[in-house]
């Protein structure tokens, strides 16, 4: 990505995108009761509070009654279709870290572990996007995170502690290959999260062998423990590989969440928050909603001199519903230079 004289003026940049992420799978309602929703009712009306406050993509995951996260393809439906009434414009990003579980004994037998994580592609009403993780990683979410972060909440519990710590993100060529294809059938953007520059060569392999032919939206996780580390330098390093069509979202956890946004406002990139990502206030003195960090989020921005995006522009923004016919056109389109001529590409694992 290049930035050229003028690129930190608001007036070259995109509108702001930011991608909300309430639903915070890892905690329990006990540790943040005020802003952790439960029944679908509440689960719904946050995605609506999150919109009315700026954020225009919804990282959505769904709750049981008993405050678990929810393994069952018909309550992520049955959510999907509340947003999707709710607030049509906001862009429904369904977390692809879900594997379902089947819904009764009879279904038992016949499921196995990939084909559970590929039913996202299955979603009725379809998402616009699920996010993709490539290659696989270890994946502790635990490493930035300091021990007043988790004071008195559930991750504090020495074995939920261990298993986030511990924590794998499988995702080998024979699932993630096939899982594009699948969500690229159905009309799915694939959002890659991309740890590292390592996976953003794979996905670069990827379109350059026609897998995958669409626009490149992606997330740069920084949260370390495998994944990359929230610094300037880290960012700076990934920011060189990736081409000028890319639209990048930045994540980080906690209390870097902040400035980390702030830099990539500054960039013109975009941004992701919520209780997913951070519990606090940047003084770590109260907790701080998702609603409260978008508002903050939007105001920072609008410092900055740069406009939040409204749903159809976010829409316009990540490409939603957009695909390519061949592989130079999805290569021209994301600014990454031609094939080279006249060499086998990858013919080993050339799609088909």
């Amino acid at each position: 990505m290049n930035f050229l004289d003028g690129s930190l003026f608001p007036e070259n940049q995109d509108k702001l995108v930011i991608t909300a992420a309430p639903y915070g799978p890892e905690w329990i309602p006990s540790d943040f009761p005020e802003d952790i929703p439960v029944t679908m009712d509440a689960q719904i009306q946050k995605a609506v509070d999150c919109y009315n406050a700026g954020a225009t993509v919804l990282h959505l995951h769904v709750r049981e009654l008993d405050g678990k996260g929810s393994k069952k393809l018909s309550k992520f439906n049955e959510l999907i279709a509340g947003v999707r009434k709710a607030v049509p414009d906001m862009i429904i990003q369904v977390g692809g870290s879900i594997s379902f579980a089947p819904e009764n004994d009879g279904a038992a037998a016949k499921w196995l572990s990939d084909d559970t994580r590929h039913m996202l592609a299955e979603l009725d009403p379809k998402p616009d996007q699920v996010t993709v993780t490539v290659n696989t990683s270890q994946m502790n979410v635990t490493e930035q995170m300091e021990s007043e972060d988790i004071a008195g909440t559930s991750m504090a519990e020495a074995e939920n502690f261990r298993a986030y710590s511990n924590m794998v993100v499988p995702s080998t060529p024979s699932f993630f290959e096939e899982h594009v294809r699948r969500l690229t059938k159905a009309g799915i953007q694939s959002a890659f999260q991309f740890y590292n520059i390592n996976s953003f060569e794979t996905v670069e392999r990827l379109m350059r062998r026609g897998v995958y032919k669409g626009p490149l939206v992606c997330n740069w996780v920084a949260i370390g423990g495998g994944m990359d580390q929230p610094t300037i330098y880290s960012l700076a390093n990934f920011l060189r590989a990736i081409p000028d069509g890319t639209m990048l979202t930045v994540e980080s956890s906690m209390r870097n969440v902040l400035p980390i946004n702030m830099m990539g406002i500054a960039m013109g990139l975009h941004v992701r928050c919520g209780i997913e990502d951070n519990l606090w206030n940047q003084s770590r003195t109260a907790k701080m909603s998702t609603v409260k960090q978008i508002e903050q989020l939007v105001r920072i921005s609008r410092e900055f001199g740069r406009e939040i995006a409204t749903g159809k522009e976010a829409r316009k923004i990540c490409k939603v519903g957009v695909f390519y016919e061949t592989v130079e056109e999805s290569l021209a389109a994301n600014g990454f230079a031609p094939n080279p001529k006249g060499r086998q590409q990858g013919f080993l694992r050339k799609a088909a």
